[in-house]
Order: C-alpha cells, then sequence, then structure tokens
C-alpha cells in the first residue's frame, strides 16, 4: 500500500459529509473469531455448518442447531475487539451523519462503543420465539460451554412457549427488511462508503457498496486481498483493519 493512498483515503473521509461504514467476517477473524466454518470439533465435526444454518435444521434437531450456535456465541464472548472495531466507533463519533452497517453476527462492534449498528446478517445476542418472534433475552453467559459439541435444548418463550431460535438470518431466509432498507437508504444517501474485511460475495448485502458507487458516492475499501470491489473502490488499502482502520482515523482528523 502506497502512503500517498492513505493520505488520500484520509483526506476524502474527512470531506465527507455522510459516511456510511460496511463491514464483513474479516472485521472478526482479526479478533480470533472463527468463521462460519471454521474450527469445527466434537460433535459438530460430523456436520456441514451450511446444513445446520437453516429453519429445516432447526425444526428437525432444535437441540443440536442451538448447541451450535450456542458454541459460537461463547467463543464471540471470549474475543476482544480490536483495534480497528475502535477506530470504526471513532469515525461513528466524528463524520457527519455516520451509519454503520455489518454482515456480522457478534457484537464486537458494540463492545468496542458503536451504538446502534446495522445487523444485516441478525445478531447472536438477540435470540427470538421461533413462532411469534417475540425477543428473549441471551442465555446467562455461566452456562456450560459446548465446546467438543453439546445438544443444548432451547428456552422457551415466555409469550407462547414455543422454543427460541438464534437470533441470525440462516439460508433460505430473507434479510430483516427493516434492516435493509435502512441500510440501501443509507448508502443510497451516503457521499463516502467505506468497506472493511468483505469479500464482496455475499448477496443481497454485497450489493450495498455497489448501491452507494452507483448514486455517485466514493467507496473505500480496506481489505487484506482484492476483491469483487476493487472495480468500484476509488480507493484500495490493502492490509489489516486492525492497522490501517486507526491509521486512517488519524491521518483524517488528528
Amino acid at each position: 500500500m502506497a502512503e500517498s493512498d492513505l493520505v488520500a483515503a484520509a483526506t476524502m473521509l474527512g470531506q465527507a459529509s455522510r459516511v456510511v461504514i460496511f463491514t464483513g467476517a474479516g472485521m472478526s477473524v482479526e479478533s480470533g473469531v472463527p468463521t462460519f466454518r471454521d474450527a469445527l470439533t466434537g460433535l459438530w465435526q460430523r456436520y456441514d455448518p451450511q446444513a445446520l444454518a437453516t429453519p429445516e435444521a432447526f425444526h428437525a434437531d432444535p437441540e443440536l442447531v442451538y448447541g451450535w450456535y450456542e458454541w459460537r456465541r461463547q467463543a464471540v464472548r471470549r474475543a476482544e475487539p480490536h483495534a480497528g472495531h475502535r477506530a470504526v466507533a471513532a469515525i461513528e463519533a466524528r463524520a457527519p451523519h455516520a451509519v454503520l452497517i455489518t454482515q456480522n453476527v457478534d457484537d464486537l462492534h458494540e463492545r468496542a462503543g458503536s451504538v446502534a449498528p446495522l445487523h444485516l446478517h441478525g445478531s447472536l445476542f438477540a435470540p427470538r420465539c421461533s413462532r411469534c418472534s417475540h425477543p428473549v433475552p441471551v442465555a446467562d453467559d455461566t452456562t456450560p460451554e459446548p465446546t467438543e459439541g453439546r445438544r443444548t435444548p432451547p428456552p422457551r418463550c415466555p409469550r407462547c412457549a414455543a422454543p427460541v431460535r438464534p437470533g441470525v438470518v440462516w439460508f433460505g431466509e430473507a434479510l430483516p427488511p427493516e434492516v435493509l432498507e435502512a441500510a440501501v437508504e443509507a448508502a443510497a444517501n451516503c457521499d463516502l462508503l467505506l468497506t472493511v474485511g468483505t469479500s464482496g460475495l455475499v448477496y443481497p448485502a454485497a450489493e450495498i457498496p455497489q448501491v452507494a458507487a452507483r448514486r455517485g458516492a466514493t467507496v473505500i475499501q480496506i481489505n487484506p486481498l482484492p476483491t469483487p470491489l476493487d472495480a468500484v473502490a476509488r480507493v484500495n488499502l490493502y492490509g489489516p483493519a486492525a492497522d490501517l482502520l486507526p491509521a486512517l482515523v488519524h491521518a483524517a482528523w488528528d
């Protein structure tokens, strides 16, 4: 990465009047959070993660699916936000009308200081009833950890007694319409979109930077490797978000 690219990106960020930050799995990986298919242990080694992440799988074996998601949630709780997450919160605090959109289902942005990220794919920390969608408080983190693969009976909804499901978007399900609408509106009305740690391959979320580019916004990409978004980005900064985002904030405002 040329120093001139960082300076150019920082100048554009500092001058922008409406900023969107769009983050993907790369942000969480830098905190040590396993990706969707990584680090499967014990019982779960026998299953295809994609096959578990469906409404049909939950209906067929709710204890298996809920146990797997509890394992994922508790893995996230052991992780810590990195400097890139804190830099995103700093951008939100300093840039006018900033909106954070994330594809990640963890709470690392919130723990780093972000106030109200738009979770396109839901959250491991927002379980809800599988029948009536009533939100249910997340389980106490003192519960035994299903590290080696433990079936976990899901709690029951206090309203209708149906099993509680993880608050994530499964394969075959639509993104939350109100969240997607807010994300598209933010992208369509921003003048700068910063995309961080996303492959640009998972649709419909991958359309968000494209919406901003089509409406004339400047797109800046931070990613360790080239992605399909290279073609629409005004500046491509290649490297870890934990290094590049703090440097970008420093160059833009300090």
